[in-house]
């Protein structure tokens, strides 16, 4: 298979991964089309240097949050991470248990996103990479840090984040 073939397989397998980290890193479409283009080109650049120590998947990862991080400059520090209620796996970082009705389920999924924007950048793509359903190793791979420190890092986030939404939502209204 040549470049150009494998690079088109590529895109098709994880053309909706890359299309997702757009989102999450731009709520401007015509930004996130600048990205997604963006990404393209460096994995187009990068497929020779593939040398297949992690799954493709986890590399196309690496190269569209690299990119993702790079794309957006100077202003990464006050990216916002762009989740919603349809997030598939948004519900990670909800106790489920302590959610008594669907409203209440609501104003947390509000306060939760409120929070998660205010995460520092690794800590954004630690959680952008584990909304996308990658594993603690596949995490490790894309960040670039080691499994048992993604692991920490998640948990603290997780932790953080309980206390912050529970400070919430007994705050008077």
């Amino acid at each position: 298979m040549n470049k150009e073939e494998r690079f088109n397989k590529i895109v098709v397998e994880n053309q909706e991964r890359i299309l997702r980290i757009c989102r999450y890193y731009n709520a401007n479409v015509a930004d996130q089309k600048d990205m997604h283009q963006e990404i393209l080109i460096n994995i187009w650049k990068s497929l020779d240097h593939y040398r297949g120590e992690a799954a493709i998947n986890t590399w196309v990862y690496r190269v569209a949050v690299n990119t993702a991080l790079s794309y957006t400059g100077k202003a990464f520090r006050e990216m916002k991470l762009m989740v919603d209620a349809e997030t598939e796996n948004l519900h990670l970082f909800i106790d489920e248990q302590e959610l008594e009705e669907k409203q209440l389920e609501e104003e947390q999924l509000i306060l939760l996103k409120i929070e998660l924007n205010t995460l520092s950048v690794i800590d954004k793509a630690l959680v952008s990479l584990l909304l996308e359903g990658l594993s603690m190793k596949e995490i490790s791979d894309v960040i670039g840090i080691t499994e048992p420190n993604v692991k920490v890092k998640i948990h603290r986030i997780k932790a953080q984040l309980k206390t912050r939404l529970n400070k919430n939502s007994h705050e008077p209204k």
